[in-house]
């Protein structure tokens, strides 16, 4: 297991098979991870190596983590969900109900948005001063059929829709599964696909949204 942030840096995770070898994902991202840890050694968080990543913790309680995908350099928030995300950055990772992730292939792009990271970090640390806790959900509302095959047809509108907030994405949800015909489920997902695409919540316009069909 890596043991401090220079190895990893250096021969990448070796909890994976490709740690210490060409292979390791480390390599291609290693500039980028470097400019993520400087970024976040800003916000004076304490600097760990947990579970063969580097993790940044306050009072212990992990706060963010840094790591490298196959395509790409990520910067990880534990409590992500609970994150404003008013710049649209944060990328949910399957089902995964707490933590987002950014992910970056080039340093251009990390320092665009530096002062952005940093404001993203210090919400984190004050939600986690403040004590604000996750409720999870045990039963989440079930994805309609008409759903799924939308993802099934468009695989950006998939990706789109899982980059939602989870408030976001269990507000289409329910309203998308209200319908008892089909075919009404079917225009009620076309109707809002592309706000879904432009990252926007169903309530975030309530205002505003035309009535049902």
């Amino acid at each position: 297991m890596t043991t401090n942030i220079n190895q990893y840096l250096k021969d990448g995770c070796m909890r994976c098979k490709y740690g210490g070898t060409d292979k390791c994902k480390v390599n291609t991202y290693r500039t980028e991870l470097k400019l993520l840890r400087q970024i976040v050694l800003q916000t004076n968080l304490t600097e760990e190596v947990k579970w063969g990543v580097p993790v940044y913790t306050l009072n212990g309680k992990n706060i963010v983590m840094i790591n490298a995908l196959k395509a790409s350099a990520n910067l990880g928030f534990y409590k992500g969900v609970l994150l404003k995300d008013t710049h649209n950055l944060l990328q949910q990772q399957g089902n995964v109900q707490t933590q987002r992730i950014m992910r970056f292939t080039n340093t251009d792009d990390i320092l665009k948005v530096k002062d952005v990271l940093i404001a993203y970090i210090l919400e984190a640390i004050a939600l986690e001063k403040n004590g604000v806790e996750i409720v999870l959900k045990k039963n989440p509302e079930p994805i309609p059929n008409e759903l799924l095959t939308a993802f099934e047809e468009d695989p950006i509108f998939k990706k789109a829709f899982n980059n939602l907030t989870l408030g976001r994405q269990s507000g289409y949800i329910i309203y998308f599964s209200q319908p008892k015909q089909i075919q009404t489920r079917v225009q009620r997902i076309q109707k809002y696909k592309e706000q879904i695409l432009n990252g926007i919540g169903f309530h975030d316009t309530y205002k505003s949204k035309p009535k049902n069909p």
